[in-house]
């Protein structure tokens, strides 16, 4: 059995489900952590930065900032996917729209509560739009891109981008604190976790031969790393 996950027709409804759920949920934990006012994420430090400069609301700028992030897959040769696009529009104006409804909150204990639910929140939408196989976000795309055309790691190439944004971030009023050095030590773990959990199941292949006479089952193999998505 192929550890690919398959992407045959008959699953394009799930993996649309996936998608603009992961997507949805992403915008509704990002605005949680805004509320929860203990910090945010590198990107959204950027994005809430540059909503107290220009008067726009946070997920306009996320909106802005994904496209003009898109852009610069041009000169990187990046192919956008449906996820791409989608993950532009879809994770400000559900971020605006969890802000319209969800107040700021008060006290430590809310805080806190309130700050790790937006984290695990993020983990499942990580897990549910990535593994739907549908393209990388703009700014994961960015990281790629630059990986391939730099020959350095992706590690490094990450933590350059993110460190980026988050000082000019803060530079700009943008909010960094407690939250955002949970949300780097936890998104990884939960991320891993929640794409495990939500990879679409492997398409069997037909046997082309007979099959072989039963042999005595053979130990189940280590977990290896998360399948990667069928090109």
């Amino acid at each position: 059995m192929s550890l690919t996950p398959a992407r045959p027709a008959r699953r394009l409804p799930r993996r649309l489900l996936q998608l603009y759920a992961g997507l949805a949920l992403y915008g509704a934990s990002s605005a949680f952590l805004v509320r929860a006012g203990l910090g945010l994420d590198p990107w959204d430090v950027f994005h809430q930065g540059i909503a107290e400069r220009t008067g726009w609301s946070i997920g306009t700028v996320s909106v802005a900032v994904g496209a003009l992030v898109l852009l610069l897959w041009v000169p990187l040769r990046q192919r956008p996917g449906l996820g791409t696009l989608s993950n532009v529009l879809a994770v400000g104006l559900t971020m605006d729209a969890t802000l319209a409804v969800v107040p700021d909150v008060h006290g430590a204990l809310a805080q806190a509560a309130l700050l790790a639910a937006g984290i695990v929140l993020n983990g499942v939408a990580t897990g549910l739009y990535i593994a739907a196989c549908f393209g990388a976000g703009p700014r994961d795309g960015l990281m790629t891109g630059l990986h391939r055309r730099t020959g350095r790691s992706l590690r490094l190439v990450r933590t350059g981008i993110e460190l980026t944004v988050l000082l000019a971030g803060v530079l700009l009023g943008g909010t960094a604190g407690v939250g955002t050095v949970a949300y780097a030590l936890a998104i990884g773990p939960l991320s891993q976790l929640f794409l495990r959990v939500f990879a679409l199941p492997a398409q069997p292949a037909a046997p082309a031969h007979p099959p072989a006479p039963a042999l005595p089952p053979a130990p189940a193999p280590a977990p290896g790393p998360v399948p990667a998505c069928s090109p």
